[in-house]
């Protein structure tokens, strides 16, 4: 009996299911041309700045760039200062917090750890000149905006390494001054990419290879496929982008979504789009992330200052990754991952300068992702969860965040003295904390949402990888009862007793009218 209620099961989904494909093809064709088509219409500027007087001079420093561009775009300038890309920071409502003003100023990470002290080397993705102090800044001299770090359509533009947002001292600053247009990828990629010290170090999902990636690495991003732009997702108004990490943001606002251009229910199958009330476009059709280029998985700062003949050494693996620096410690890497996944609803929170840490024996997360099943604005959501041993004050139960940058031994910064009594001594100073000189560290966690690297349908998670009991990619969500994956006597039978009885009921209705046409053709016939 059991054989044949499962051989009916199986006749039953696959009937169900081949229907499904064929009602959904034409569609989501029709839905991917309409796409193709809007995305291919690429943008013709109005305006030559090559014919501009104002930009064939000679400048002799960058800030005599920005003033030439602001002549003619009076009002950019007053917008890119309300900027978090210029500010470093933005208001954000965080639960149990209230209003905090978050950002790069006063947030923690567990790559580089932190900017204030060493802004000369962090500066150079800054939208500004002249950054040698976070908090001394001149966040209202608009002439230290940098304009040609996001408009310069020469790819030629280059910052200068350690020095707080200057770029190179070689460049042609008016030829590429008067070839400036839309922000194209490579603009957003030069800092996006090698975040954390280094190509695809951060994300997982943003590296080097989407310059020029095919469609197998990205269906949008691929220069075979749809060769969108950064910006054609991230839509600017005002130079206020949309899309916010969420190691920096806290808030579900202002973000960028596949439904802005898929809508809410982009399948035919009714069964899909069901699906997308509680799980994220992403979790299906980012199968893998870190495609080409490995990305870091663990930093250990703890083993940082090691010396060979009294020198900094690294050692590297066979693609060219460090897995020792004697500045930064050890390293372990990873390619093509599956990604972690939990719920999320759009809300974080952050550790942030001075929190106290309240019990330093369990892993500090450093933003925690809010979420759950139960939670109705919450969905299942891909991530790289990026794991590190970093210092922190015994006695004060705090995060350390130490001097890292000098340009000369002396000064008391890890990277040149390797002192980490000094080295963190002097960067507690710098941001107003108490030091112990207690130093120890803790393991601490954070969280990447996953959301580039976006494959073809015909390559995204199939049905049998989340639905099983063995293995599958959603085992660690617990909370909730997923078919397949786990087992409820009630809920199991209950669910065969209805599809048995459906498929019964077809059977039924279909003999019946069977039986019926034929009793009506025979008493058609004894009637003539």
């Amino acid at each position: 009996m059991k054989k044949i209620i499962l051989t009916i099961v199986s006749i039953g989904l696959l009937f169900v299911a081949a229907i499904g494909i064929l009602s959904s093809k034409e569609t989501e064709q029709t839905t991917t041309e309409l796409l193709k088509t809007e995305y291919s219409k690429k943008p013709v500027s109005s305006a030559d700045h090559s014919k501009f007087s104002i930009l064939k001079q000679n400048f002799n420093s960058p800030q005599k760039v920005t003033k030439a561009c602001i002549s003619c775009h009076t009002e950019s300038s007053k917008e890119i200062m309300k900027s978090n890309h210029w500010n470093w920071e933005r208001p954000e409502y965080i639960k149990g917090r209230g209003i905090v003003y978050l950002g790069k100023k006063n947030a923690i990470n567990n790559f580089c750890i932190g900017v204030e002290g060493n802004e000369e080397s962090c500066a150079k993705c800054h939208i500004g000149y002249g950054m040698s102090n976070a908090n001394t800044f001149s966040y209202n001299d608009e002439t230290n905006i940098d304009c040609l770090v996001c408009h310069d359509n020469t790819e030629t533009y280059t910052k200068a390494p350690e020095k707080g947002g200057a770029p190179v001292s070689t460049l042609d600053l008016s030829n590429i001054a008067q070839h400036v247009g839309k922000p194209s990828r490579s603009n957003c990629g030069v800092c996006h990419f090698f975040g954390g010290g280094g190509n695809n170090v951060k994300h997982g999902d943003l590296e080097k290879s989407l310059f020029d990636a095919n469609k197998d690495v990205d269906v949008h991003m691929g220069v075979d496929g749809s060769k969108l732009e950064c910006v054609e997702c991230h839509k600017t108004e005002h130079h206020n982008i949309s899309g916010k990490m969420y190691s920096l943001s806290s808030m579900n606002r202002n973000r960028a979504t596949c439904e802005e251009c898929h809508t809410e229910n982009p399948h035919e199958d009714a069964i899909l789009n069901k699906h997308t009330l509680k799980v994220a476009c992403q979790t299906c059709h980012i199968p893998t992330y870190s495609k080409v280029n490995a990305t870091k998985t663990t930093w250990d700062w703890s083993t940082a200052g090691k010396l060979r003949d009294g020198k900094p050494y690294e050692i590297d693996d066979a693609d060219g990754n460090h897995t020792y620096l004697s500045i930064k410690g050890s390293f372990t890497w990873g390619k093509n991952l599956k990604p972690d996944y939990i719920w999320f609803n759009g809300t974080a929170n952050h550790y942030l300068l001075g929190d106290t840490i309240p019990d330093t024996t369990h892993t500090l997360v450093l933003n925690k992702l809010n979420g759950s099943y139960t939670d109705r604005n919450s969905k299942i959501i891909p991530v790289k969860i990026h794991t590190a041993r970093q210092p922190f004050d015994q006695v004060n139960k705090m995060l350390i965040q130490p001097k890292l940058f000098a340009e000369k031994n002396g000064e008391g910064a890890f990277w040149k003295d390797f002192n980490w009594q000094t080295a963190s001594k002097i960067g507690m100073e710098n941001i107003g904390l108490p030091f112990s000189g207690k130093i120890s560290f803790i393991k601490t966690e954070m969280y990447w949402p996953v959301n580039h690297m976006v494959s073809s349908k015909e390559n995204t998670v199939q049905c049998t990888e989340c639905h099983t009991s063995n293995g599958g990619r959603l085992e660690k969500l617990k909370d909730f009862y997923m078919p397949a994956r786990d087992k409820n006597l009630i809920i199991d039978y209950a669910g065969t007793g209805m599809l048995v009885l459906s498929l019964l009921g077809i059977v039924t209705h279909a003999s019946l009218r069977i039986i019926s046409s034929r009793k009506r053709k025979a008493k058609a016939k004894n009637g003539k």
